[in-house]
């Protein structure tokens, strides 16, 4: 089972909300997760990211490879 970290969107129209998820590499974008480990705002006043950061080392020490996207901000974060 390939295991990926990326993005899962919510919120409304015009003003996205994304969780940082770990999921399996086939599930759809918004379907089936297997953890949440943060949320990004980009639409906020300051981009606002929470995230987890023991959970986000533990889950890449498991080899799970994060999106393009979420690499950033893994790096953004210091992970």
């Amino acid at each position: 089972m390939a295991v990926r970290i990326r993005l899962r969107r919510e919120g409304r129209k015009k003003l996205p909300m994304y969780r940082i998820v770990i999921a399996d590499k086939t599930s759809p974008r918004d379907g089936r997760f297997i953890e949440t480990i943060g949320t990004y705002r980009p639409k906020s006043q300051t981009d606002t990211l929470t995230l987890n950061v023991e959970k986000a080392r533990e889950w890449l020490a498991k080899g799970a490879t994060p999106s393009d996207t979420v690499a950033s901000l893994l790096k953004q974060a210091g992970v």
